[in-house]
């Protein structure tokens, strides 16, 4: 990929929206990817999944059903995923998230149904009943990817790309060298990585550039709509949690990054890169060790995000808010 970058506000890719999966662990930040994915006249996003990570299964689960009640996606298929990692104790980011996964604002009460069905059956049946390849948007650990690969390595042919927030090249966030969504599940982020599949990581070197602050929740406050009274808070909650834990009061979107660059490639540029995710360390279990100056001679096997555009990634957010705004107040 390039780093040319065009307005993404015009660029659809042209015919039918793409078909889109998300799966998450809302957390403030999937919190808003849900918004994007929800909002993109571009994206068909045929269900939202859902693991444990930032929170524990269960309150993941509600999470999403709360978001997607906000907004008023009464119909979205969202089903519940695996609740501990492959082979590890689940460590989960309420230090960060709060005791709900949510902290900061009243969310409604869930009106949108629990799928009986679990994620990883979800996540295959509907990737092969889909008429067009599919887009896989993991933005907690992958666990049910992992998962689904194993149980139906058929579905690899109706992938079209797994666009992945997690992993970094030089930042991270839980120990002094791994990302929290791949320390939490190393052994299944391992397996996507390996698995042949193209994959996008978006990491921490550009999703702690994706910050919202002081201004920005202004802003959010001024749309005086249904969802963004209710962002507002919920983001200068996430906002605080930062500000004690790294000294900089700001909320920095990871997982809306990576849907908006999984809608639009062109808002970031990208390396191709071989990513190994380390299992064994003593000290160093969860880094993807990217080989940036290719010296293991080991084929690329992820397009590694290393720009994107801020301003434009900024007009996304409010543009996605404004809509699902106007739309609860019946104005579209």
């Amino acid at each position: 990929m390039s780093g040319n970058i065009v307005n993404a506000m015009t660029v659809s890719g042209g015919g039918e929206p793409k078909p889109f999966l998300l799966d998450c662990d809302p957390g403030h930040d999937d919190m808003i990817a849900m918004m994007v994915a929800i909002a993109a006249a571009d994206i068909e996003l045929l269900g939202v999944t859902t693991v444990a990570g930032n929170q524990t299964g269960d309150k993941t689960a509600m999470n999403a059903r709360r978001v997607a009640t906000l907004v008023g996606e009464h119909t979205l298929p969202i089903a519940k995923g695996c609740e501990r990692p492959l082979y590890r104790e689940l460590r989960t980011a309420a230090h960060i998230h709060g005791s709900s996964g949510l902290d900061g604002a009243a969310l409604p009460e869930p009106s949108v149904a629990l799928r009986a069905e679990h994620a990883v059956d979800f996540l295959e049946r509907t990737t092969l009943a889909s008429s067009r390849p599919v887009t896989l948007v993991p933005t907690g650990p992958l666990t049910n990817i992992a998962m689904l690969l194993r149980k139906a390595p058929e579905v690899r042919e109706k992938i079209e790309r797994v666009v992945l927030m997690g992993g970094a090249m030089h930042e991270s966030n839980v120990t002094p060298v791994a990302e929290f969504n791949i320390f939490v599940d190393p052994e299944a982020a391992d397996a996507v990585f390996t698995s042949g599949l193209p994959l996008t990581m978006v990491g921490l070197d550009v999703t702690y550039r994706a910050l919202f602050e002081e201004g920005d929740f202004v802003r959010l406050e001024q749309l005086g709509g249904p969802v963004s009274a209710v962002v507002a808070p919920l983001l200068r909650f996430f906002a605080g949690a930062y500000e004690k834990r790294r000294g900089l009061r700001a909320a920095p979107l990871h997982d809306a990054l990576a849907v908006a660059i999984a809608r639009d490639p062109s808002i970031a540029e990208t390396r191709s890169f071989h990513v190994a995710v380390e299992t064994q360390g003593r000290y160093t279990t969860g880094q993807t060790v990217v080989d940036t100056h290719n010296v293991t001679g080991n084929r690329p096997n992820a397009e590694v995000a290393v720009e994107f555009d801020l301003p434009r990634f900024k007009k996304i957010i409010f543009d996605a808010i404004a809509f699902l705004d106007a739309r609860a107040s019946g104005d579209r």
